[in-house]
């Protein structure tokens, strides 16, 4: 059963069950983003060390159904299941937050596998934070990206280093588009901030530009001389 009680959380509130690394991570970032956050945790040494840090944090069973709803579960629209190592824990409380109707659900996995069942009990967002990491560090470590993000449909955005046969002409003139399959929608040039490229933009050597579309175009992109 759920203990010390939070008042009533606001609606647009988020549920972070689970406050491991991740979870701890996730929730503060919220906090600090200005996002209300109703932590949950079992450990009462890890409520214990957040308590005051976040909005509420409260010892609880996330895979008692009723001990969550009487913290109100139901009543919010987005909960993250943090919870990570205990494959049965984790798909336990992802059940409770589906029965119980929250409407947006993020769950952490560790494995395809359990990536796959999350899916499979109606989990809308599975995220796996080692996998991405190691696959966006080794997109930089292999060539002249800066920066990588990977979108869950196979899009991406990269920060990079031009190649040369984009410089010293306006973009409409490199036909990138039709040749590689992306778009350049960002410029920053030396301590200027980022701009948005137009068709007009000419790329020089030192720019930094941001180039976006599916994720092996913009990958054969930054491998370009």
């Amino acid at each position: 059963m759920a203990r010390n009680q939070p008042r009533a959380t606001p609606r647009g509130a988020v549920a972070v069950i689970g406050l491991g690394r991740f979870g701890k991570s996730l929730a503060l970032e919220l906090v600090a983003g200005g996002t209300e956050v109703l932590g949950i945790d079992s450990d009462p040494r890890i409520v214990q060390s957040l308590a005051g840090r976040l909005t509420h944090v409260v010892e609880a069973d996330s895979t008692d159904e009723e001990a969550m709803r009487q913290l109100g579960i139901q009543d919010l629209e987005r909960a993250v299941i943090g919870v990570g190592t205990d494959l049965e824990a984790s798909i336990l409380s992802a059940s409770v937050a589906i029965n119980l109707g929250v409407a947006d659900i993020w769950a952490k996995a560790i494995s395809a596998a359990h990536a796959r069942i999350l899916t499979q009990i109606g989990v809308h967002h599975v995220v796996r934070p080692e996998h991405d990491m190691g696959k966006r560090v080794a997109h930089l470590v292999s060539g002249r990206m800066m920066d990588y993000i990977e979108l869950d449909d196979g899009y991406a955005f990269v920060k990079s280093k031009p190649p040369k046969q984009i410089l010293n002409k306006p973009l409409r003139d490199t036909d990138i588009r039709s040749a590689y399959g992306i778009t350049v929608v960002g410029i920053k040039r030396g301590s200027r901030q980022f701009t948005y490229a137009t068709p007009d933009t000419v790329v020089v050597p030192g720019d930094v530009i941001i180039v976006s579309g599916e994720r092996r175009d913009v990958e054969r992109f930054s491998d370009l001389p």
